[in-house]
Parts: C-alpha cells; structure tokens; sequence
C-alpha cells in the first residue's frame, strides 16, 4: 500500500458562504474559504482533490509574484472605466434589464458584483483577462438584475446570452487567483 502523500499546509478561513475556495497568497501561503458549517474533512478531501491545481500555480521556492504597484492598478482602473461600461451597455439590452451606477475597484476577493438596486461592481483586473471571460462576468452580474443568486434559473439566464460560459468560468477559476493575489 502506498504511502499517504503529505498534507497540504493551508489557513482556514470560514465565513457566511455556501462554497469553498482556494487563494493562493503571493509569498506561496494557502488560504481555503469555506462554509462554517462543513466539516475539517471535507475541506481536507477538497484541498487534496485540488493538489494539482495548487502544485501548478504556487510560486516557486524562492519565488514571490510581483505586487501590482499603485500606478499599475490607476492604469487598468481608467482602461476598465473606458471598457467595462460600453460592454454593459451592450449586454443589458440582451440581458433585458437596467443598471444603476457602475464602479470599478481593485477587489482582492471578486471580478464583480451587483447590488439589489442594480448598481455594478467590476474589478479592474478584468483589463488582464482574455475579453470573454470580461465579457462572462459582465453578462453574470446583468443576470444578477434578474436573479440575485445561483440558482438553475440564473445559470439559464447566463447561458442564454453566452452559450459557452464555463469555459470563461472555468478560466477565471484556473488563472484568476494569480492576479487577484498580486494585489497584495
């Protein structure tokens, strides 16, 4: 019988959250985010499913990912003002909804978010991911004007304007951390 492989080391953070995730800090640290309620376990299991994953994109030893300077973020906050509202006002006729203000921010934990009076918030990241990923989390926060969740129907709705959305979903998921973490 082989071997068990070592534990991955990690800081559990719980929170008011219905999944868990992973974030991988600049200097290589792991933070998992996870609902109070599921077990040590089950986290343990989670973070060992994702051993390639977190293998593929820690730093490597000695290695630090290069903080994003002030001027750097002022930059892709005025590229993404420039960007961002013009592919809002694309997508929410499509979407067949309003919008209140739009706002971007260099946000450590989201690409966006709408608020129940339908005011947008986009992380000016999104300047450094391929456009239909941009695009993707424009169109799920318009759907959020229609469903503030994750149910069936919001993914419906999501998949009615970008029929191939995992794919953008599943790059932000695979590459997006090493961006977000280099806002320090």
């Amino acid at each position: 019988m082989a071997p068990d492989r070592e534990k991955i080391p990690y800081r559990l953070v719980r929170g008011d959250r219905k999944t868990i995730a992973i974030q991988i800090q600049p200097n290589g640290d792991l933070i998992v985010r996870a609902p109070r309620r599921m077990s040590a376990s089950a986290i343990d299991q989670f973070v060992s499913s994702k051993r390639g994953w977190i293998e593929k994109h820690l730093p490597k030893p000695g290695e630090v990912l290069a903080r994003f300077t002030e001027e750097e973020i002022q930059t892709l906050g005025q590229q993404a003002l420039s960007v961002i509202p013009k592919r809002v006002e694309h997508f929410a006729p499509l979407v067949g909804v309003s919008y209140g203000n739009i706002t971007i921010r260099s946000q450590r934990t989201r690409w966006g978010s709408c608020s129940s009076r339908g005011n947008l918030n986009f992380n000016c990241l999104l300047m450094l991911v391929p456009e239909k990923a941009r695009d993707y989390v424009v169109v799920h926060e318009l759907c959020h004007r229609k469903e503030m969740n994750h149910s069936s129907r919001f993914w419906a709705e999501v998949e009615k304007i970008l029929p191939d959305y995992r794919e953008s979903r599943r790059w932000l998921k695979e590459n997006g951390q090493a961006l977000i973490g280099r806002l320090g």
